[in-house]
């Protein structure tokens, strides 16, 4: 109880610390599990099986990234993603593998791990700054999450590699090809089984309505496929990677994440803390110069490609300078890749710590970095506005419906009618398997989870309609959307006026009362059928203005 109790109040107080001063959540992670862990304190002792479990973490972000691979996503950034980020891997991983290899007269193997290891940037960091600073939609931020994106798809095959290099470099070359070519018939097997079982297995589990047995499906889906692919010599990683793959076009995937989210968060906290705990302060104090020396020229380096590789792919100068300063530093799967390594006997203990130094001394330096990237950028006559692309988002900016039942069709129709792109959420899965059916985007889940809500885009969207039948959750939708996102619109279909007049003390923009919306369908059969010709039916319509509405709530109230 002890180490658990202190596990949670150091990684607490930590992150606090770490996010106020602006330098993520994995720092956080890292200084607190340095002072519990056996150098520090000595709260904690024995790292080693801690890490162990933490390691469960890293299957749940892989499967997190997995999940996010939409072949139509990856489609549209293609030239970016492996073009840029596939030469901004292999060049910075080949330069500094070399550099490593003459400068320290390291192994082959060591050097190809710790050079590809670095080339890897923080998803994290990168994604965060630009959220931050409201540039994901800019050029620079297109470019540079194109880049991660396919940095996080380059973690797969170099976990894959790390037991083949551990063998050595003559059984690496003679046994290569057969690895690749039975890993790739795993894979077929594994994806063809999962395609045809998973969706039967999970629309069994949505139908009974239990939350805790969908929960407990989506951790048995992941962790399922880590431990088959673990059992034919494949990496755990691999296999969650496979699942959220599998998982990308499904109609359960946002309930899913929302559920594995927690999970993976909490569990890559105790990765990043037991991590933290592997820090020895004597090796590092006494290779100071080392650490600074590596941790410069790493930044430099990457800074260097990434700009020139930026402007091979026509960038403007300001904006490959800006992808060059962000892209910099090293990554959190750096901390994966070199504790593998470590595991599997290809890194020492000592070099394993100088190289987790080199990580969080570069992720300390990124917001400096960005700063002054900008700030270089700034002395360029050419630089491409945010306003250009935020525009182009807008067009393509969905109409978030939750509740597809009668009404969230109809709206859904009208708004395909239109050309305007919606995505809808419901948590009947007969609903969503016939509405997909007939080719409409809904996606099974709780829409009052904010969870389900980040993962469906709800920060992202030009409208949000609620159309959901339970009040309760409806309600509890709206204060959640008006609490994290209070940009975004919000229509609501209401019971009776008293639930409109609730709705609109929170803030919503439109409130559509159920009984307004019957009287107004039956007065146009009504008028029509009285024979009042059709453009005076219009102006009948149009004259039901909010202050006609409002003389009906004070009659109805009288």
């Amino acid at each position: 109880m002890v180490e658990i109790l202190s596990l949670l109040g150091a990684a607490v107080i930590a992150v606090l610390i770490s996010t106020r001063l602006g330098l993520g959540s994995q720092l956080g992670y890292l200084a607190a599990g340095a002072v519990i862990g056996p150098f520090g304190i000595g709260v904690i002792t024995d790292a080693e099986n801690l890490r162990h479990i933490g390691e469960f973490g890293v299957v749940f972000l892989l499967f997190m990234i997995g999940i996010e691979m939409k072949p139509q996503r990856l489609w549209i950034m293609r030239r970016h993603v492996f073009g840029l980020g596939g030469l901004q891997v292999l060049i910075t991983g080949a330069v500094l593998s070399t550099g490593v290899h003459l400068a320290f007269d390291v192994r082959v193997d060591a050097a190809l791990v710790i050079g590809f290891g670095l080339a890897l940037s923080s998803t994290a960091f990168g994604v965060q700054l630009l959220s931050e600073r409201n540039e994901l939609t800019s050029h620079h931020g297109r470019n540079s999450f194109s880049v991660l994106l396919l940095q996080d798809l380059a973690v797969v095959p170099l976990i894959v590699l790390l037991p083949l290099l551990a063998v050595g470099e003559i059984a690496v070359t003679t046994s290569m090809g057969l690895a690749m070519v039975q890993a790739a018939g795993i894979i077929m097997v594994v994806v063809l089984a999962g395609r045809y079982a998973i969706g039967p297995a999970m629309h069994a589990i949505a139908r009974i309505g239990n939350s805790d047995t969908f929960v407990a499906m989506a951790l048995l889906l992941v962790l399922g496929f880590a431990w088959v692919m673990n059992q034919v010599g494949l990496s755990l990683a691999l296999g969650a990677f496979m699942a959220g793959v599998l998982l990308a076009e499904s109609e359960y995937r946002h309930q899913i994440e929302a559920d594995i989210l927690p999970f993976r968060g909490l569990l890559l906290g105790l990765f990043f803390m037991s991590v933290g705990m592997s820090l020895d302060p004597a090796p590092l104090v006494s290779h100071a110069a080392i650490v600074i020396g590596a941790t410069v020229a790493m930044l430099v380096l990457k800074t260097a490609i990434t700009i020139v590789l930026s402007l091979a792919f026509k960038s403007p100068m300001a904006v490959a300078i800006r992808t060059g300063f962000l892209l910099s530093q090293a990554g959190e799967f750096g901390f994966v890749l070199f504790s593998l390594a470590a595991g599997e006997g290809i890194l020492p203990k000592s070099t394993l710590d100088i190289l987790i130094a080199v990580v969080v001394l570069s992720m300390i330096l990124t917001p400096a970095m960005v700063h002054l990237g900008g700030r270089v950028a700034e002395r360029f006559a050419v630089v491409v506005p945010g306003e250009v692309h935020e525009h182009v988002a807008e067009e393509t900016r969905p109409v978030l419906i939750a509740g597809f039942g009668r009404v969230g069709e109809t709206v859904a129709n009208m708004l395909a009618a239109a050309g305007v792109p919606y995505v809808a959420i419901d948590s009947d899965a007969d609903c969503v398997r016939r509405a997909r059916r007939h080719g409409h985007h809904v996606y099974f889940g709780s829409a009052g989870r904010p969870e389900v809500l980040r993962s469906v885009g709800a920060e992202h969207a030009r409208l949000i309609v609620v159309t959901l039948d339970d009040p309760r959750v409806a309600e509890a939708m709206v204060r959640t959307v008006r609490r994290l996102y209070p940009h975004v619109p919000i229509h609501v279909r209401a019971h009776d006026w008293d639930v409109a007049d609730t709705y609109t003390e929170m803030g919503v923009d439109h409130v559509m009362p159920e009984t307004v919306e019957a009287s107004l369908r039956l007065g146009a059969a009504a008028l029509e059928a009285a024979g009042v010709d059709e453009e005076r039916r219009r102006e009948l319509f149009e004259d039901l203005s909010a202050e006609n509405f409002a003389k009906m709530r004070g009659f109805r109230r009288s």
